[in-house]
């Protein structure tokens, strides 16, 4: 009897506790604060006209009016936000659905523009500093892309267009493939034998005067680097037109027609040239159409018209 008592005192003991247990205040728990994302510090750029150009996120919404510019976007992952584009912007084909704001030569459809409420406006050297004031004056967000000197200059261009977007490592992935690329064609270039004097054609509508590129352009740049020696380092300017009593004097190992491609010029064209037909390029065969958009718009591109370049002065090395 006194052991039953005992044991009913007891289970009185522990159901007590367990009710006060449950009754009592749950004890605190430790919790970890909630992350906060730090707020990106704003980047500030100078563009090259000079102007601080300062923001703090990725532009979304971008009117590009350089066929340049326009390869450089979509090379770099960021065509998807392109929102309009140059009359000139045909590449690459995704670039062609983008809508037509008019520019190049012309006047920019600057009520077209403001209607798509881009964030940023992304200009060349090929955009007067009056359209890019203009536009400014708008209040649109302008920067001014220069045209680099050399193939560093353009991987720069790459950078700056990435921070721009926030495409920096599909940037880097594609700069060192460019850069490999190049390693490949100096590699090969080693071992020319000689350099061949070449005549890049830019505008033969007076073949008696024909338009040329001198020093210190993209085409006296990739010409000399894929092994050749530019006949139009023989002029003062960078764009300048070549007497043919001239041309015949030097007579070019190759004549290389930039205008092929917006000027429908053939070799066969050349050949038939009063004056031409003397030029050793044309009794050799050595007349050859070349996409002047390779070498003419300083994006990506220009490694490929690198690359075609070598291959067609020293065909020899790429067998």
């Amino acid at each position: 009897m006194k052991t039953a008592f005992r044991y009913s005192i007891l289970s009185l003991i522990l159901l007590m506790a367990l009710f006060l247990s449950a009754c009592a205040p749950d004890a605190p728990v430790a919790t970890s604060a909630p992350a906060v994302s730090p707020t990106p510090a704003p980047i500030t750029l100078t563009d090259g006209l000079g102007k601080p150009f300062t923001f703090d996120k990725p532009f979304q919404r971008i009117v590009s009016l350089a066929p340049s510019n326009t390869e450089i976007l979509f090379a770099i992952g960021a065509g998807d936000q392109v929102v309009a584009r140059d009359t000139f912007s045909d590449y690459p084909e995704a670039a062609l659905q983008v809508k037509d704001i008019g520019g190049g030569w012309g006047e920019v459809d600057t009520e077209a523009v403001v209607a798509l409420a881009p964030d940023l406006i992304l200009a060349a050297e090929i955009n007067a500093a009056e359209q890019v004031k203009a536009l400014e004056d708008l209040g649109l967000n302008v920067y001014y892309l220069s045209n680099p000197k050399t193939l560093d200059g353009m991987y720069e261009n790459l950078r700056t267009v990435a921070l721009l977007t926030g495409h920096e490592d599909e940037t880097e992935n594609l700069i060192e493939s460019l850069k490999s690329r190049v390693a490949a064609v100096d590699a090969k270039i080693v071992g020319a034998a000689e350099k061949p004097v070449v005549f890049y054609e830019l505008d033969g509508t007076d073949p008696n005067a024909p338009w040329t590129s001198g020093p210190e352009t993209f085409v006296d740049l990739l010409l000399t680097q894929a092994g050749g020696a530019n006949l139009g380092n023989l002029l003062d300017s960078s764009w300048a037109q070549i007497s043919l009593e001239n041309l015949v004097t030097e007579d070019p190992d190759v004549i290389l027609l930039g205008d092929a491609v917006w000027g429908g010029v053939t070799p066969e064209a050349v050949a038939a040239r009063a004056g031409w037909e003397s030029l050793a390029a044309v009794k050799n065969g050595k007349v050859f159409p070349f996409d002047d958009n390779l070498i003419s718009r300083p994006g990506p591109r220009m490694v490929d018209g690198l690359e075609q370049l070598a291959k067609l002065l020293h065909p020899e090395l790429f067998q």
